[in-house]
């Protein structure tokens, strides 16, 4: 291959690494333009398509591959998942079983074979593939980690904790298992349990979170009186948002705290009391004695159902936002009215996005509220609700800074699981969070309130993909006024 081909062919690679799939698949394209006939990489490059969304363009990537090379099995794997995604579940389930057939032995095809048949809500079938693949090298977590999570899709909770205990019977030392667990038993309200497992996440590689490493002493909650304490974020912006509420309980022990946290939070993580200096991601760090993660803190505190603290707000606007006065201008329509903000999608990079948000179309039904100013705080997304009078404040809305003004204008929120969600929810806002089949370990099982956000109401689907009972739900209440 040309040294120049090969240099731009291993930057497409480390930028898809790094999570970055745009300007990853940006890298691919160049690529194949100098290279065309390399049907491995068409089969790479229309998988960052797909999660790009570009499906027209993933498709035709997949083609080309197959051409190519007819038995490239990412590009047959990437093709079905197109299929999937463009909801021909029929078409993608027989593609897969096909794939399958064909690689026997190949746990990825068996996998999406799964998560397929659980998309098409088929649990008796997806429950025997799930089974088959568990009975293979019983005792590697690892190699069966993935494929348990269509468990978790299909609703199988006590199914899917019992296989993670399992493999606890098996290697109660692995870090993986620990921290799998741990998830199984927040699920639960096992919390007590649950955040000290939590732990094992940093002994287990990830690129959610950085990678850190002090000379610093950990922080485990004792008097740090007249030292400072460095206080540092990981993982997402929500978790971010969710966890700074114990920084007003870690001040109360000792001296200062800093808190690094993502550069796109500063600003409103500086509004949080118990915090002396907000210091953005990558700008040296000042001298400081301990150090803590920011989700270690509900074990530090040794949290649990009872003991979450909940009092909001605990965030709020802070005094300089760039587009204050547009956005007063904006938000001023609708006097009298109920003004209710609207977000309906998380970013397409999520892993399961497919499964936490919805198409705007599918908020049709709350038209028939009644002396209602609607607002979408949705960004990077052109398939508006319709709605009478909608006002969308995206073109305003280029910080957190100014999604919290936002935020502060409303009535009420109706969210899909996003950053905005633990926003609206830190500063006390009214909500109404529209839940997927699958919920995230710390929205639990069976309730409809959130003992970390007070303000918040839970609507869960009753099925896999049943966002319409979800949105009718929301009217019935809306309109009776629960």
């Amino acid at each position: 291959m040309n040294p120049n081909h090969l240099k731009l062919l291993k930057k497409a690679q480390a930028l898809d690494l790094a999570g970055r799939t745009g300007e990853a698949a940006a890298a691919y394209r160049q690529f194949l333009q100098l290279a065309p006939r390399q049907a491995d990489i068409w089969a790479d490059f229309a998988g960052k398509l797909l999660t790009l969304g570009k499906l027209k363009e993933a498709e035709e990537a997949c083609t080309t591959a197959l051409r190519l090379d007819p038995i490239n099995f990412r590009a047959e794997a990437n093709l079905g998942s197109i299929q999937m995604t463009q909801g021909n579940l029929a078409e993608a389930e027989g593609h897969f079983r096909q794939l399958v057939a064909d690689h026997p032995k190949d746990e990825k095809a068996r996998l999406l074979w799964i998560t397929c048949l659980t998309w098409m809500g088929d649990v008796a079938s997806a429950s025997r593939e799930i089974s088959a693949v568990l009975q293979q090298e019983p005792e590697n977590f690892l190699a069966h980690k993935s494929v348990m999570g269509p468990y978790y899709s299909l609703g199988l909770w006590n199914e899917y904790r019992a296989e993670v205990e399992r493999f606890r019977g098996v290697d109660s030392n692995s870090a993986y298992v620990e921290y799998e667990a741990s998830f199984v038993d927040l699920l639960f309200g096992n919390m007590r349990q649950g955040w000290e497992r939590f732990e094992a996440r940093l002994k287990v590689p990830s690129t959610l979170r950085p990678q850190r490493s002090f000379a610093e002493p950990a922080w485990n909650g004792e008097s740090f009186a007249g030292k400072t304490l460095l206080v540092w974020a990981e993982q997402g912006l929500g978790d971010t948002f969710m966890f700074v509420r114990y920084l007003a309980r870690v001040k109360a022990l000792g001296g200062t705290v800093l808190l690094e946290t993502q550069p796109a939070l500063t600003a409103v993580a500086a509004t949080c009391k118990g915090v002396d200096l907000v210091i953005s991601q990558g700008v040296p760090l000042p001298p400081f004695d301990l150090q803590v993660s920011l989700m270690s803190l509900p074990w530090v505190f040794r949290t649990d159902l009872d003991s979450i603290p909940a009092e909001v707000p605990y965030l709020g606007v802070p005094k300089s936002v760039t587009h204050r006065h547009e956005l007063l201008e904006k938000l001023g329509a609708g006097q009298g009215e109920t003004r209710i903000g609207l977000v309906w999608a998380g970013g397409p990079n999520h892993a399961r996005d497919f499964e936490r948000s919805l198409s705007g179309a599918a908020l049709a039904p709350l038209a028939a509220l009644p002396g209602v100013s609607w607002f979408s705080l949705q960004v990077g997304r052109q398939d508006v609700p319709p709605l009478p009078g909608l006002v969308s404040l995206e073109p305003l809305l280029q910080s957190f800074s100014d999604t919290a003004l936002a935020l502060d204008s409303m009535d009420l929120l109706i969210t899909v699981d996003t950053s905005v969600t633990h926003l609206a929810g830190a500063m006390g806002i009214p909500t109404l969070l529209l839940l997927a089949w699958q919920p995230d370990y710390r929205w639990m099982l069976d309730r409809l309130d959130s003992p970390w956000y007070p303000t918040m109401r839970l609507y869960r689907q009753p099925a896999y993909g049943d966002w319409g009972s979800v949105i009718q739900q929301v009217v019935t209440d809306l309109t009776q006024g629960a």
